[in-house]
């Protein structure tokens, strides 16, 4: 953890130039950096951060399109990707347990896609202005984040935002909108948000385990005791509605894939 964290916070310290060939709003692209600076003239609202992101599963299909610096990026972002994914998979693992379901459930097609995604923000000199990450909830299957010392991370509860401390050497786990699809809603999705710092930067590593494009998801059947909360649908229609129809409001998001009764 804490070398994954220090390959981090080299690699945002590295020339622009190096930095500037991974820049791209291209949904597709399998390692990108996402920033603020690039659509500043087009955003509604404009959010204090740089976003690094890159796929992990399989390790071999993609390790190619990661960066060669620092020298020992792929070496260490390597070993981190692939213990975080057992710990997933334990992880979800103990869900099934509790909820019920079968031992492996959610391996395969379910949580195929596994993402890093990494998020810099340098001080603000006036955070009362702008946000480092909006109010959202994670519309992926599930969530582990990896906090810095410099705090941000805020969790909406009963109607009041909280703080959440850093602990060294803890991972939070979010469970994600599709974990509330598969439980039939059982699951809460916490809402969240990251505010920026006027002092310190923060850089936080997150990752993200979700289901493949091609794959249905639905409530799971031995949950339905007499129908289902939720209708079935695609990952890229759910992402549609989520980011488009519904602007990252989860609940509206999710209204759109309720069971007619």
């Amino acid at each position: 953890m804490d070398d994954t964290m220090n390959i981090y916070k080299e690699f945002f310290k590295l020339p622009g130039e190096y930095k500037a060939k991974f820049y791209s709003n291209d949904i597709n692209k399998s390692c990108k950096i996402y920033s603020s600076s690039l659509s500043y003239d087009t955003d509604e609202v404009h959010y204090w951060r740089d976003t690094f992101t890159h796929r992990c599963h399989p390790l071999e299909e993609h390790i190619p399109s990661w960066p060669d610096k620092p020298t020992n990026y792929r070496e260490v972002v390597s070993e981190y990707s692939i213990e975080t994914r057992k710990l997933f998979n334990k992880i979800l693992d103990m869900i099934c347990k509790g909820l019920g379901l079968e031992k492996g459930y959610f391996e395969g097609e379910l949580s195929k896609t596994h993402l890093i995604s990494v998020n810099h923000h340098i001080p603000c000199p006036n955070p009362s202005l702008t946000l480092g990450m909006p109010v959202h909830s994670d519309p992926n299957l599930i969530t582990m984040l990896q906090q810095g010392e410099v705090p941000g991370l805020q969790i909406l509860k009963d109607g009041q935002w909280i703080g959440v401390k850093h602990i060294p050497h803890t991972l939070i786990v979010i469970p994600g909108l599709q974990l509330k699809v598969i439980s039939n809603d059982r699951f809460m999705t916490p809402v969240h948000r990251v505010v920026t710092h006027p002092k310190e930067a923060r850089t936080t590593i997150g990752v993200f385990l979700g289901p493949s494009p091609e794959f249905l998801i639905k409530p799971a059947t031995a949950l339905i005791h007499t129908e289902p909360v939720f209708r079935a649908f695609a990952y890229p229609e759910f992402l549609e509605a989520f980011v488009g129809l519904a602007k990252f409001d989860a609940q509206l998001a999710l209204n759109h894939f309720r069971s007619k009764s």
